[in-house]
């Protein structure tokens, strides 16, 4: 987001060899706050916000032929979401729910998954959603289960609960609070243990802690 607060669709990359900065295609949909990550010679773009709404695009950058594919737009437009990959698939989990359609903005629990085999999304059933309703959170695949903690909800103060989804029970869990509840962490997965690093608490957090899964 630029200074006039419109979204860009700028794609640079940082040529070492050459000391300077370079440009590469745009982005099909210009936005902010988007989530990004890297898979084989793959950026994955999702989500993000137009001003302060939120859009659904899944756009993917290939770093070998430096060109952008649309996929198939997230099911379910909320802003504050998370994204966990895991074997094969793509967890889009929670966010807020805001925009000109609805009178007041409304936390969910949604699971969105994403098959990047067969290129699709899946439809899942209410009963694999998340526990709690929860947005602007950490969240990170550990020991094999999508973890997701602390975050933003319908409560008056942060969230400070944890749960887990473990695929092949296809059903959440409970896990130990964070001892400093917060939102808008920055985070980290470290063979199994999730790093939850800063946040909001209120004011400004400088707690780092971990949760580590057991592989049971």
């Amino acid at each position: 987001m630029g200074l006039d607060l419109r979204p860009h669709n700028h794609l640079q990359h940082y040529d070492m060899l050459k000391d300077m900065w370079v440009s590469l295609a745009p982005m099909p949909t210009p936005r902010y706050a988007a989530t990004s990550f890297l898979r084989g010679s793959k950026i994955y773009v999702l989500g993000g916000r137009q001003s302060k709404y939120a859009v659904n695009a899944f756009e993917v950058f290939d770093i070998e032929t430096r060109s952008w594919t649309k996929f198939p737009n997230i099911p379910c437009k909320r802003a504050f979401s998370s994204f966990v990959t895991l074997d094969e698939r793509l967890y889009s989990l929670g966010g807020l729910r805001q925009g000109r359609l609805y009178r007041q903005p409304k936390f969910l629990r949604t699971m969105d998954v994403f098959d990047m085999e067969q290129g699709g999304w899946l439809k899942m059933e209410r009963s694999f959603f998340l526990k709690k309703r929860r947005a602007d959170f950490v969240a990170g695949s550990v020991s094999g289960r999508v973890v997701v903690a602390g975050g933003l909800g319908n409560q008056p103060t942060v969230l400070e609960t944890a749960e887990a989804f473990h695929p092949g029970r296809n059903k959440w869990e409970a896990l130990p609070a964070m001892p400093t509840p917060r939102c808008a962490c920055s985070s980290i997965v470290v063979k199994n243990c999730l790093l939850a690093v800063g946040g909001v608490n209120q004011g400004l957090s400088d707690a780092v802690e971990a949760l580590c899964v057991s592989d049971s």
